[in-house]
């Protein structure tokens, strides 16, 4: 394996002196990839920074009951929450339930509206924020950011007090802010000034992430774009107000890979001073050697789905079957749901040329707005639950009555084994899980089927899951969750049942699904235009070997990827079972590099250079 030598996280000394508020609209509150972040980084800063480390987020109801176990604090950081509570704001503190079980306060950020207008005055006058009255989402993150703000101007004051020390006040303070959801205090602390070191994480830009999902060719007109032109048409120029003047205030400012980095220098005005890339604390899916058993077992719950929504109106071999996925938010070019369907069609072609005898399914699963489950996909599943516990009990039937004629010496004959009851229910079910129609493509009935662009992109492919079609598709618009009646099992066990992850974006800051998939020792795809992507070519010169492919999409045309991408997938496809085990292996032996054991080094010397700045 060659890899790049990186520091680990044990080479960097605690700062005992000093106490860190990590600050994110996702502490206990699960929206996009940073909840990620926070919630695997967890353990690694509780090692370095024990309780001198708190995450804060907002008190979101109904999800701060699922994240939180209140505790009441016993040290000094009880005295700052007193002093918010005789300002009149609340806030809970506990501990989060993540792995290392960090100290959390979950602020409450509702404010009345003429404190959210004079908010919104306030960050126009002294900062020449634009207001954007009418948007919930920024409505919160401002009364979020004046509550971060008084808790940061609290503790300060508090660690400042005599016999601080005595109620384990640290002597300095950091406060480290995630994206502009979580940095708004940032900003409105200069009216403070308080002693008090920052870091600023941004894991996209705002202005970027629109034009990249609207334009192709980003990076390569990233030079000529005019950020607040671009901010203006995509009606985000309060989010990219903030973004900009958090990265100017901040001490430290970091962004998550060296792509975005070129993203922040050119709209943001500041070159990022480290990256700090994402990792995973992969013990959490550490199974040891039963990685390969929980593939086979959860292929077979795949295998049951594919039954119930393909089977039918087609059979074939799930033994000679493979399993392609594609999973993230709804945003069909970043993501690249477009290069896989056209991937899709150009292998399924391959297929029947070559005559392999396999057959693809791919999955695309998203969030979309639907109307229901399809009552047909529904009714399939069910019909097969039912043929199911059918064939059950006459196996188990047969197989008592088999036993004792064959133990007392008798001739059998199978057929008149199964009584006449159960014969007939068997052909009665089968009969009615037929279907004269072609599979679904969709496993929901969306608001907007007739113009939803992955639907539109399959019927211009002409990818519409024929008998004869190799490669079948199955798009999901909604995350898979062990409550879905089509499924019943958690998206990690759909994760480590499918034999490839394909996720060759166009726009992706870090890209967590292909480092989900190393976790699992399941081989995936990425691009060099996700940041992980170009973090595995960096560190990782032989990924293509152990089965991490990232993909050339940056300055070269669509169907150049395209064909790109078809001419590895069908080599993937020309694999016998034997080389798969072999590649899982290979990835999963990889996966420990990507634990946050080594990865949150970059986070300490960010902080480092923060304190001492």
């Amino acid at each position: 394996m060659t890899e790049r030598p990186l520091p680990v996280a044990s080479a960097y000394a605690p700062w005992t002196d000093a106490g860190l508020f990590e600050i994110s609209w996702e502490v206990g509150n699960q929206v996009g990839g940073i909840y990620q972040v926070l919630r695997s980084k967890a353990a690694a800063m509780v090692q370095r920074w024990s309780d001198r480390y708190l995450l804060v987020g907002p008190h979101v109801r109904g999800q701060a009951e699922l994240e939180l176990e209140p505790e009441s604090a016993s040290d000094w950081i009880a005295d700052v929450l007193a002093a918010l509570a005789a300002e009149g704001l609340a806030a809970e503190h506990g501990r989060w339930l993540v792995p290392g079980r960090p100290r959390a306060i979950l602020l409450s950020h509702q404010l009345a509206p003429e404190r959210l207008a004079a908010l919104r005055q306030e960050l126009a006058d002294r900062h020449g924020i634009p207001p954007s009255p009418g948007d919930p989402l920024v409505d919160d993150v401002l009364g979020f950011g004046d509550a971060v703000r008084r808790l940061l101007a609290a503790a300060t004051r508090q660690a400042g007090t005599p016999g601080a020390a005595r109620r384990g006040a640290p002597r300095r303070l950091l406060a480290h802010f995630h994206e502009w959801l979580g940095a708004v205090a940032l900003p409105l602390l200069q009216r403070e000034k308080p002693p008090l070191a920052t870091v600023f994480t941004t894991h996209a830009t705002s202005a970027g992430r629109f034009v990249a999902s609207s334009q192709a060719d980003l990076y390569e007109r990233l030079p000529d774009l005019d950020a607040e032109a671009e901010a203006g048409r995509y009606g985000i120029r309060t989010q990219h107000a903030i973004e900009r003047l958090c990265a100017r205030e901040c001490r430290v400012f970091t962004t998550v890979s060296p792509i975005t980095g070129e993203e922040c220098e050119l709209l943001l005005g500041r070159k990022p001073d480290l990256v700090t890339p994402n990792g995973l604390n992969i013990d959490r899916f550490d199974v040891g050697h039963d990685f390969q058993t929980h593939h086979a077992q959860y292929k077979e719950q795949i295998h049951r789905f594919v039954m119930g929504h393909f089977f039918p109106s087609q059979a074939f071999d799930l033994d000679r079957t493979l399993y392609f996925f594609n999973a993230g938010r709804f945003e069909p070019r970043n993501k690249g749901f477009d290069l896989c369907l056209e991937t899709m069609a150009r292998l399924n072609a391959e297929l029947r040329t070559a005559d392999l005898g396999i057959h693809v399914v791919f999955f695309i699963v998203t969030a979309r707005s639907t109307r229901s489950l399809d009552p047909h996909a529904l009714r399939a599943r069910g019909v097969l639950d039912e043929l199911l516990e059918v064939s059950r009990r006459i196996g188990a039937d047969v197989g008592e009555r088999l036993f004792r004629r064959s133990a007392a010496g008798e001739r059998v004959s199978l057929d008149e084994l199964v009584e006449e009851y159960w014969r007939l229910r068997h052909r009665r079910v089968q009969h009615a899980f037929r279907m004269e129609r072609l599979p679904p493509v969709s496993t929901h009935v969306l608001d907007d089927e007739g113009s939803d662009p992955v639907l539109t992109h399959l019927r211009t492919l002409g990818l519409r899951n024929a008998p004869e079609d190799a490669v079948k598709i199955v798009y999901h618009p909604e995350f898979i969750s062990p409550v879905s009646p089509l499924w019943g099992m958690d998206y990690e066990h759909f994760v480590r049942g499918c034999h490839l992850g394909i996720f060759p974006s166009s726009y992706e800051p870090w890209g967590y699904t292909p480092l989900e998939c190393v976790a699992m020792g399941v081989p995936a795809i990425t691009s060099d235009l996700a940041g992980f992507g170009r973090y595995v070519s960096e560190v990782f010169p032989d990924h293509d070997d152990w089965g991490l492919v990232v993909l050339r999409r940056r300055g070269r045309s669509f169907h150049d990827a395209a064909a790109d991408l078809t001419r590895r997938v069908l080599r993937f496809c020309r694999l016998d079972r034997r080389g798969r085990i072999a590649l899982r292996n290979e990835v999963e032996a990889h996966s420990r590099a990507f634990d946050w054991s080594r990865l949150a080094s970059a986070y300490h010397e960010a902080h480092d250079q923060a304190l001492g700045g």
